[in-house]
């Protein structure tokens, strides 16, 4: 007879939701490779997981155990599938845009007024609308999804449930996409359990940013209350004989927040990384800050880490928040490591069963005067959920709609995915619009129009500040073009036969008269690369021959492979 194996949190075992998922996913079509499997410390384990036709969709899983890892997973695997996070950062193409639905069926469009500054009506509350529109500044053409970029058909929209009172209220596709990156989603056998961890991600992550950017100090977790736990005592205790310094805290705030921390300090480097979990019973959180620490990490991939900091606005800053977001490798406060911590120490459990973890949970977010959102997704057979608390969950400012808003891509993905056709008035015109939105030189073309670029492409590598120096090259623009070689010189993060033949067009310019000096040429930069530069230099050659993808994205493999991927899960809707 097996045994099945029960943790803490879940309301079916190990093995059932293992077999469950894995079964359920061959049903949809994904063939799932483990990758990577780690086991540092006794009660650390964790693994990467990927989908064999689509290595894009991929997921990584921590747990006490083999089989925790395993299902944590499988379990997220399942709730990118079902809350769409795997395609949130990418084009869908000209058919998806135009389909039935681009994201579910129950979506909603809200078309677009004859004034584009106005937010139509019936899209989110009034107060939301305020709360993210604070000064009417973002207008209404910026709530356009990314994903279809579809202006013509308005803005898409899904229904998220107020849990207070059951009020439907229309979330904008596109403001969830800039604002809440994965946070608040989760896959699980129940209602409950799933909603808890979604909740659960939501208080640790508003929690820890809120002791990262204020330089809070925490108490530290007294022995023989780590001593209650066995397998995390023993975990600890095996990083500790590694070499490290770790240090056990409670971040709950003096009791308010289901939060703990672990932090590991090299003395090799001088690293510090401090990780953090949550969940409404004390050993759940506890176990999951110490398993996200080793999460994809052998024991000798923990240096690296920064030092503390002394810079409180640095450490504040939302380009260090985000690290932390991403992977907790950020900046931490020399204030968090004092001896004399902000709060005193807390015992606390605050229940004892998912129905009491989902209620507590619940209770102590509108206590705190947030609303909570919830949209269930169970088209794939799993409950799966995505949970919203503005204003608490939020991962990115709000003033990322205005100033640094996906969609900004939108205007300009047509004529990029056609840039081998477009004529030179279509390219002065895309050269003056790249150039009127401001944006960062640095920015890859492919993340900006939603590219998913193959490898050893011009597409993988192409920036911002390249196409500019290519299209100024299509139109004859020396002046443009000198800038932009100079740009290329100094950013020099492309490939070496590209940076040559750029080095080449600038001394190509340069000269009155290039003839007389042939023979050096082609001795500095060889024959090949003299003769690639002539040909752009003189429009006989345009974009290094690229190739256009156009709105259906042909000839782009790993695109197509990613949009077969979410054929499955359209299909499934």
């Amino acid at each position: 007879m097996s045994t099945e194996h029960f943790i803490p949190g879940k309301d079916a075992s190990l093995e059932s939701s293992i077999s469950t998922m894995q079964g359920k996913l061959e049903a949809l079509g994904f063939h799932i490779e483990e990758r990577s499997w780690l086991n540092p410390v006794d009660g650390c384990w964790s693994v990467h997981i990927r989908d064999r036709d689509c290595p894009l969709l991929f997921t990584n899983g921590k747990g006490a155990t083999e089989q925790a890892s395993r299902a944590s997973a499988l379990g997220e695997f399942f709730e990118r599938l079902s809350c769409n996070y795997f395609w949130t950062h990418f084009y869908l193409g000209e058919k998806i845009a135009n389909g039935p639905f681009v994201h579910y069926p129950r979506e909603k469009w809200f078309e677009l007024n004859d004034d584009s500054e106005a937010w139509p009506a019936g899209l989110l509350t009034p107060e939301l609308q305020k709360f993210y529109n604070p000064e009417g500044t973002v207008d209404a053409t910026m709530l356009v999804d990314y994903n279809s970029g579809n202006q013509d058909r308005g803005i898409c929209a899904i229904p998220y449930v107020r849990e207070r009172d059951g009020e439907t209220v229309w979330f904008p596709v596109n403001i969830i996409g800039n604002l809440y990156a994965s946070n608040g989603m989760s896959a699980g056998n129940t209602q409950a359990e799933a909603r808890t961890q979604a909740l659960s991600e939501i208080f640790e992550r508003d929690v820890k940013f809120r002791i990262i950017k204020d330089g809070l100090c925490l108490p530290d977790v007294p022995e023989e209350v780590i001593a209650r736990y066995p397998r995390i005592a023993s975990g600890i205790r095996a990083l500790r004989a590694a070499g490290f310094g770790i240090l056990v805290k409670d971040a709950s705030l003096g009791g308010q927040y289901p939060v703990m921390n672990v932090t590991l300090l090299n003395p090799t480097d001088q690293g510090c990384f401090s990780s953090f979990g949550a969940h409404p019973r004390f050993e759940i959180a506890l176990e999951r800050a110490l398993t996200e620490l080793l999460q994809g990490r052998a024991l000798d991939a923990l240096g690296g880490f920064p030092e503390p900091g002394f810079d409180l606005e640095e450490i504040a800053h939302s380009q260090n928040l985000e690290i932390h977001f991403v992977d907790s490798s950020g900046i931490i406060s020399w204030n968090f490591l004092r001896d004399t911590p902000d709060f005193e120490f807390s015992d606390w459990n605050f229940s004892n069963t998912t129905a009491e973890d989902y209620a507590w949970s619940i209770a102590a977010i509108h206590a705190k005067g947030h609303e909570i959102y919830i949209a269930d997704f169970t088209h794939l057979d799993v409950y799966a959920c995505r949970i919203l608390v503005p204003g608490m969950s939020d991962i990115y400012p709000v003033e990322d709609l205005e100033w640094d808003n996906v969609s900004v891509g939108n205007g300009i993905r047509e004529p990029i995915l056609f840039l081998a056709d477009l004529d030179d008035e279509e390219c002065t015109d895309l050269l003056a619009e790249l150039n009127e939105l401001g944006l960062a030189d640095q920015r890859p073309v492919a993340a900006l129009i939603g590219l998913v670029a193959d490898v050893d492409t011009l597409w993988k590598e192409l920036r911002v500040g390249e196409l500019k120096t290519l299209l100024a090259l299509a139109i004859g623009d020396h002046e443009a073009v000198r800038e932009g070689c100079d740009w290329i010189r100094h950013f020099n993060q492309i490939s070496a036969d590209r940076q040559l033949v750029y080095r080449c067009i600038e001394s190509l310019i340069g000269l009155d008269d290039p003839a007389p000096y042939t023979d050096a040429l082609q001795l500095l930069y060889g024959a090949a690369t003299v003769q690639q530069a002539h040909a752009l230099l003189n429009r006989e050659q345009r974009f290094f021959g690229i190739k256009s993808p156009g709105l259906n994205l042909e000839g782009c493999d790993m695109h197509q492979r990613w949009l077969a991927a979410y054929a499955k899960v359209q299909l499934a809707k």
